[in-house]
């Protein structure tokens, strides 16, 4: 659901390019430019997709040293979002995610495995905590680029899939169907795309960030305006 395994991607693929980078260059996750979804299927004939809109991570990337690069990745549950508000208040109860006791998913790189220079794909291991439990899981990075635009500064990015089973995180709500099987699968689909902003030594770490889509929906909602303060007349 995470920052999740592509932070591997950019270092192997542009290694030529960056070669003269000493130490691994630092990219913050931009919201705006990333999307974090998820799909399952319902009743075996059909696919429910969903993600979340407010998230932060950053991921480091060194061309000389491919297995060292690194990145995390922390999300807010309650920005979950499947385009049903009756569907996404079930999924924050306690017959899934819990987003009262658990408010966040977090994700950590470990290792990366399987590195293709040649179709810039590599395996990215990491621990993903959902609802308390921490699962090693795997994800197929696939790498993007890197770039320099002259608006918006260095970026890169990167895809990244893999699949989880929603039962080891204990989201085990399900009924079963008469024919047979469950009304909601155990496997869950990610489908990730990042895009990071170069973030320069030193700098302080970026405040949570939400996503283009939610600045826009409180955009919408009208200002709050400040009454001023009461004053008694003087005796």
């Amino acid at each position: 659901m995470y920052t999740i395994g592509s932070i591997r991607f950019g270092s192997f693929l542009f290694a030529a390019a960056l070669a003269a980078t000493v130490h691994a260059e630092t990219y913050q996750v931009d919201p705006a430019h990333t999307n974090i979804a998820f799909k399952v299927r319902h009743l075996g004939i059909s696919t429910v997709t969903g993600g979340f809109t407010e998230f932060s991570g950053s991921f480091d990337v060194d061309p000389k040293n491919i297995k060292a690069t690194k990145g995390s990745l922390v999300i807010d549950v309650n920005s979950i979002t499947t385009g049903n508000i009756k569907r996404d208040g079930h999924l924050k109860s306690d017959e899934f995610f819990d987003a009262a006791h658990f408010p966040e998913i977090k994700f950590v790189s470990k290792e990366v495995r399987d590195i293709n220079e040649k179709d810039s794909t590599c395996t990215l291991m990491g621990d993903l905590t959902i609802r308390g439990t921490t699962k090693e899981v795997a994800l197929k990075i696939k790498g993007g680029g890197i770039v320099t635009d002259p608006m918006m500064g260095q970026r890169a990015a990167f895809t990244a899939v893999g699949k989880i089973n929603r039962f080891d995180y204990g989201l085990k709500w399900n009924k079963a169907m008469e024919t047979g099987g469950l009304v909601v699968a155990q496997d869950v689909e990610l489908d990730l795309a990042f895009e990071g902003a170069h973030k320069p030594a030193g700098a302080a770490p970026a405040a949570p960030a939400k996503s283009e889509k939610t600045e826009k929906k409180a955009a919408s909602g009208k200002p709050a305006v400040e009454k001023p303060a009461e004053t008694k007349p003087a005796k």
